[in-house]
């Protein structure tokens, strides 16, 4: 019989009663509040970047009730560590905290926040007070003394003793304020309360975020692009590796540490493009390297024309030599002959009638391409197979990548791709050629490419390159998008460069190299090759995607010693191979571009100076923030041009440039104290 009792009505009456409301720990350790933390990339979905052996700056907003003094640091640790490092934080301004923490080797971070209240900063602070005002501060002695226990509980042997003596020492005073403050302005006494923080109530950020830690080319390189099948001296025949290997002392000269290849593999005949992307090629018409695949094979065969796979390896080895890197273009693509198209039919787009379509871009056609449909039913396998091409190329000496038009495949395919291949090779680099809208460009750079084409090629006024370098540089696409400048592709050959004969060519050179800290060219670029396809166009008349071409790299009006001098510059100045320290300066005139680089410690201080109009000299007053150089107002300092040689003793912050484009077109000042 069920029972009716007290017992029994107090059971029901408890289960039925609400909760009652108590501390809880979890409550308790938030008591002081972490937010608005960079770098965080989209509330912690995506990882931010960074080099390894350089520091990584982190910052808070930190705060808490009340007038306790806090204590933060940043925590981290590489992938497949089980310990956390921890690196301190220290208030700025505002509640604002910043800290940096460097992680040492090439892979991907984890690091968080944490953060406490300080009794001990807190006791030293309160008691100096006290015993500056009250002859006797006993009860906040005996408060000290239970504090620096703790101290001494987590001090090494070294200042075990030392600390153990202060405590002594302290009791001793009895509480008597002159000799307090005396014993308290001992240095080491602050140095141990920073050394061996007591932490109350301790608080976790909550978050766990992702760093991606590269090696130093991620964001410091000179890139040329060339097509192996151009490097040769036979007209209407391809060119080898072994003719690219003629070419590297020349490249290595002009002072580039990257050679990007145009696709290198078999090209397909159906449909296969012509002189100038004609639809009627002629009989010796090699194609679009871009319509990728034929009988011989495809994403992971060589067109046999340039040689075999120990060829293709024999340059590799001797581009190291030369200390240059091979970047391969990855095109996801196929012509109508490669071996895909009859092994994995499914993984392309169909249309109504049955045929496969082929890519478009209106009002762009490329009849001589299929794209893959990375959607398609049997996905999974297609998605390995496109990583596996990377892998196999890994496994052949490549480790930087050039992907083609990647916004045009689903964006989660990327991030899995990339985290894929790196968590095997975290060495490898990947270039995203995504010209498309930022939004989207943006995104790529946030799932894991490496580095970015960007909108430099179009920014060509003074208001243009410093709006769009400052979005770049100094907002939080810093922490996750690397702009690599190229100043001309296969595809783009700018109306500046068209009209504004060899001093365009310098000017676009100079703001590249200097304004980023990876730039490239496409080659013929050192030859000031200005042609286009018809008036209006950005496509080059008789472009090599279409045809053999033989150039004579030694033609009147080239420009190499000028793009050599450039890259020495870029080597030798440690200001020029940082990324996100770029500084505009003001200057009055709409044609001169004045900013600079510095070093963290200003070893290294750079103030460069163009003349943005190809055609006319220009003048102006540029000012220069000494204060931030380190330099007095009345101290006079040199400005040496490490373009030409030339010295000039400059003082104050405002100083007198003309700039000739018949003479030159830029200054890259060395400023000297």
């Amino acid at each position: 019989m069920k029972s009716t009792g007290k017992k029994a009505v107090k059971k029901a009456e408890e289960e039925t009663a609400e909760p009652v409301s108590r501390p809880v720990e979890a409550e308790v350790n938030g008591c002081v509040v972490i937010e608005q933390v960079t770098p965080e990339i989209d509330g912690g979905k995506f990882a931010a970047k960074a080099i390894a052996g350089e520091p990584v700056a982190v910052e808070a907003d930190i705060f808490s009730y009340g007038h306790d003094l806090l204590g933060a640091c940043v925590r981290f640790r590489c992938s497949g560590d089980s310990l956390w490092e921890e690196a301190p934080m220290a208030f700025s301004d505002n509640d604002r905290w910043q800290g940096a923490f460097t992680p040492a080797k090439n892979g991907r971070y984890a690091y968080t926040l944490q953060a406490w209240m300080d009794p001990v900063r807190t006791w030293l602070r309160n008691i100096e007070k006290k015993a500056s005002v009250y002859p006797s501060v006993q009860s906040d002695v005996f408060e000290g003394i239970e504090l620096f226990k703790k101290v001494r509980g987590m001090a090494s042997a070294e200042d075990r003793e030392d600390v153990n003596d202060f405590i002594k020492q302290l009791k001793k005073t009895q509480g008597a304020s002159p000799e307090v403050l005396k014993l308290i302005a001992d240095p080491r006494v602050k140095k141990w309360a920073g050394r061996y923080s007591v932490r109350e109530h301790c608080t976790d950020y909550g978050k766990t975020l992702e760093l991606i830690v590269d090696r130093k080319r991620a964001d410091f390189g000179a890139w040329y692009e060339l097509f192996p099948r151009s490097q040769g001296r036979v007209a209407g025949q391809s060119a080898t590796f072994k003719d690219c290997i003629a070419r590297l002392p020349e490249i290595k000269q002009m002072g580039f540490d990257v050679i990007y290849l145009a696709p290198i593999h078999p090209i397909g005949r159906t449909n296969r493009k012509g002189p100038n992307n004609t639809l009627m090629p002629l009989e010796d018409s090699p194609g679009s390297p871009w319509a990728i695949g034929g009988p011989e094979g495809g994403h992971k065969a060589i067109h046999p024309d340039l040689g075999t796979e120990e060829d293709f390896r024999e340059f590799v080895r001797a581009a190291s030599e030369q200390g240059i890197e091979i970047a391969l273009d990855v095109a996801y693509q196929c012509s109508p002959d490669h071996p895909y198209v009859t092994e994995h039919p499914d993984w392309f787009f169909r249309l109504p009638d049955g045929h496969i379509r082929y890519a478009e871009n209106p009002p762009k056609k490329y009849e001589d391409i299929y794209p893959l449909n990375f959607n398609c039913r049997d996905r999974e396998a297609m998605w390995e197979e496109m990583k596996n091409i990377i892998l196999y190329w890994v496994e052949r000496g490549v480790k930087i990548f050039r992907v083609d038009n990647p916004h045009t495949k689903p964006l989660p395919f990327w991030k899995w791709m990339i985290e894929s291949v790196q968590k095997k090779h975290p060495d490898v680099l990947f270039l995203a050629e995504a010209f498309t809208r930022p939004k989207i460009m943006k995104y790529l750079a946030k799932s894991g490419f490496t580095q970015s084409y960007t909108y430099f090629t179009w920014r060509n006024s003074k208001t243009e390159l410093r709006q769009y370098l400052e979005e770049l540089t100094q907002t939080e696409m810093k922490d996750y998008f690397r702009g690599n400048f190229f100043v001309n592709t296969p595809d783009i050959l700018h109306e500046f460069l068209q009209t504004g004969g060899e001093s365009a060519f310098k000017i676009r050179l100079v703001l590249a190299a200097t304004l980023s800290s990876t730039y490239g060219i496409y080659s013929g670029f050192e030859l000031c090759e200005n042609r286009p396809k018809a008036p209006g166009s950005e496509e080059y008349l008789d472009s090599e995607k279409y045809q053999y071409k033989v150039w004579d790299w030694d033609r009147p009006g080239h420009i190499k010693d000028f793009v050599a001098r450039v890259n020495r510059v870029r080597a030798e100045n440690p200001a020029l191979r940082l990324y996100g320290n770029l500084e505009f300066y003001e200057s009055a005139n709409d044609h001169i571009l004045c900013y600079g680089k510095r070093t963290p410690d200003n070893g290294n201080i750079l103030v460069v100076i163009v003349n943005l109009d190809p055609f006319n000299p220009h003048e102006d007053i540029v000012c220069l923030p000494l204060d931030k150089f380190g330099i007095e107002a009345s101290q006079t300092f040199q400005a040496k041009d490490l373009l030409t040689g030339n010295e000039y003793s400059w003082r104050g912050s405002r100083n007198y440039v003309r700039l000739d484009p018949s003479v030159a077109t830029a200054h890259i000042f060395e400023i000297r104290k």
